[in-house]
């Protein structure tokens, strides 16, 4: 058994070559090699199956135990890119033998799952290999996993853990990440803020938020104003629109709000500007 208190003291097994990444220096990338370590208990050879070397380090919120994921992002982004464009651009650089190449867009997450979540290709049963293509780009927001209403509490609960421990281990081996903050009906809230550091910058996506129905649009502002009263961000980071009256209220009171449009309102205002 895993005691979360007692990982320092526990021995580490390597679960599979160790990799270099262009953006991270020597001891940064000596960090990496540690955390690809696998923690195990007294037995030999046991796997770690719930990536329990992403939260080496950590500290983890009382009462909870999610891990708190710091925004280490010293400024704002210039560019997203979805985690889907960013592989296909991977994988064309790499094929022109471009193997140091660097983009200034920093990776985001607010995809369907299926896309970045899989046990064939998803980032958290692949993180060595979503991390070769992560250290070409200029950070990542932590990732957004669903926490849909009609979850059972545990599978939201789980998933919580997954995206503040995911966003702690990019930014622990030095690559810049910025919080996600995520929320659901009050019964959330209990644990839904618990990773994230109080006064840091964080991102939200409104993208498939219902904000556009009005019977969401009530939840939405009242978790908005929850996330502004316990977290105090100075900069809140929007994917999507962030025309609703709660974020002008939130400009109101010096919070600094930067959007950045959907990949879907981007595609219908390029057809708008050719029709």
């Amino acid at each position: 058994m895993i005691s979360r208190n007692g990982l320092e003291q526990m021995s580490f097994l390597d679960i599979g070559d160790s990799i270099s990444l262009p953006g991270l220096d020597a001891s940064e990338n000596a960090l990496m090699k540690k955390s690809q370590c696998a923690i195990i208990g007294v037995r030999k050879g046991i796997v770690d199956l719930w990536n329990a070397f992403m939260v080496y380090g950590a500290e983890f919120a009382p009462g909870t135990d999610i891990p708190i994921c710091p925004t280490t992002a010293s400024s704002q982004p210039e560019e997203l890119i979805s985690w889907r464009e960013a592989k296909k651009l991977h994988k064309r650089e790499i094929g022109r033998g471009h193997k140091d190449y660097r983009v200034n867009a920093y990776i985001h997450f607010y995809i369907d799952d299926q896309y970045f979540d899989g046990l064939f290709t998803g980032i958290w049963f692949h993180s060595k290999r979503a991390l070769k293509v992560i250290s070409h780009f200029a950070g990542i927001i932590a990732p957004d996993f669903s926490t849909y209403a009609d979850f059972p509490d545990p599978l939201v609960r789980w998933n919580f853990y997954r995206m503040n421990a995911f966003g702690y281990w990019v930014g622990h081996l030095g690559i810049p990440v910025i919080v996600n903050a995520r929320w659901g009906w009050p019964e959330t809230w209990g644990y839904c803020w618990d990773g994230i550091h109080p006064g840091d910058m964080v991102a939200i996506g409104t993208v498939g938020s219902g904000l556009k129905k009005k019977i969401n649009q009530n939840q939405f502002k009242q978790g908005f104003d929850e996330l502004i009263r316990r977290i105090h961000p100075p900069v809140i980071v929007v994917y999507g629109s962030a025309t609703h009256p709660c974020f002008d209220k939130a400009r109101a009171a010096g919070i600094q709000i930067v959007a950045f449009p959907s990949e879907t309102s981007e595609r219908f205002a390029r057809r708008c500007r050719h029709e």
